[in-house]
C-alpha cells in the first residue's frame, strides 16, 4: 500500500474523527437512559479515589455550581457519599458508595452490549479489521 497524501490523510483523520463522535454519543444516549451522560462521568471520576466537587468540575472543565448541582443529584440517588475533608474543614469529599459502583458497572455492561450488538452484524473480516485497529486507536487515543 502507497504512504497517503497530507491531503488524504486529512480526510481520513476527518472521517475517523466523526465516526468516533458519532459512536461515543451513541453508545451514551442509547445505551443506557437512567443515569444522564454527566452523572455517569462523574461517578467514573469517583471510581478510583475520593474528590471534592472543585477536583472535579475542573476534571470534568464545568463551573463550581454545576458541578455541585451534580453531585448534589448523585448525593440524592444514593450513588455518592459526603464526608468532611479532615484537613480542610471547608472541603468537602465525595466518595463513591457501593450503590453507585452498582450503577456504573451496569452502565458500563448496557454500553458493552450496544457495542456488542452492533459488532454482532459484521462479517468475520469486518471483526478482524477491528482487532488489528483497535491497538491503533488506542494509541492515539493515549497521546
Amino acid at each position: 500500500m502507497t504512504a497517503l497524501s497530507r491531503t488524504e490523510l486529512a480526510r481520513l483523520a476527518s472521517d475517523l474523527r466523526l465516526a468516533c463522535m458519532r459512536i461515543s454519543r451513541r453508545v451514551r444516549y442509547e445505551s443506557d437512559l437512567l443515569l444522564p451522560p454527566h452523572q455517569f462521568s462523574v461517578l467514573s471520576r469517583l471510581e478510583s479515589t475520593p474528590r471534592t466537587n472543585s477536583e472535579l468540575a475542573e476534571i470534568e472543565r464545568v463551573s463550581a455550581p454545576s458541578m455541585k448541582r451534580t453531585t448534589n443529584c448523585l448525593v440524592e440517588a444514593g450513588y455518592v457519599s459526603r464526608a468532611d475533608d479532615p484537613q480542610d474543614g471547608r472541603q468537602v469529599i465525595l466518595s463513591l458508595t457501593p450503590e453507585g459502583l452498582k450503577a456504573l458497572r451496569r452502565i458500563r455492561r448496557h454500553r458493552d452490549e450496544w457495542m456488542l450488538q452492533r459488532f454482532e452484524g459484521l462479517t468475520e473480516q469486518e471483526h478482524a479489521l477491528l482487532a488489528s485497529v483497535r491497538d491503533v486507536l488506542l494509541k492515539v487515543a493515549s497521546e
